[in-house]
């Protein structure tokens, strides 16, 4: 395997970073495999709930497809709580991060503060501030992110609604991944 010739970054050439540059794009156009990849780690992990956190992730992005959801908002409801596995703590915004290059801001505002939003069904239940998603009211996504979590991210628990398995949508993910990063056509 051809590498460079550098073992610090200043020391690097033209052609060393014509070499890196080949090999990022090749490495790039294998995200959307990875990120199915790693979307599937997500189906051993129940955590109490009646259904796998892919399972839910499906009946999500099932839930938006049936409600006439575009391409970006069926993906983001896929992946919305891919960083779970890895975040748990911050996976919201892990998950705006992975999508931001490839979906509209909409999507992503929505993605970074979902978690937040969710308290709303439960928040005093654990101590934590059921309505504080007030504060972002009168931001333009703040209605968006209330529909993506009570339309399709709360209600996605069921075992017993009818949900598309990943195969259905993985060429919606590999169209989204396909995209020109931060194209401002599609980011904004």
């Amino acid at each position: 395997m051809e590498t460079v010739s550098f073992t610090k970054m200043s020391d690097g050439t033209k052609a060393d970073y014509d070499l890196l540059q080949r090999e990022e794009e090749k490495f790039a156009a294998g995200v959307a495999d990875r990120i199915l990849d790693h979307l599937k780690l997500l189906d051993g992990a129940a955590g109490g709930y009646r259904i796998s956190r892919l399972g839910h992730s499906l009946q999500s992005a099932t839930r938006a497809e049936d409600d006439g959801a575009d391409v970006d908002w069926i993906v983001t409801a896929l992946l919305h709580d891919i960083g779970d596995m890895l975040a748990p703590f911050n996976h919201d915004s892990m998950a705006a991060t992975i999508l931001a290059p490839y979906v509209r801001e909409e999507c992503t505002w929505t993605l970074k503060h979902h978690g937040l939003f969710q308290l709303k069904y439960y928040g005093e239940h654990v101590g934590e501030n059921p309505d504080g998603r007030d504060k972002f009211k009168d931001h333009p996504n703040y209605d968006a992110c209330v529909r993506f979590c009570e339309l399709w991210d709360q209600t996605s628990f069921d075992p017993a609604y009818p949900t598309r398995d990943l195969d259905h949508f993985v060429p919606m993910v590999r169209e989204v991944f396909a995209r020109t990063p931060w194209d401002p056509a599609v980011t904004g």
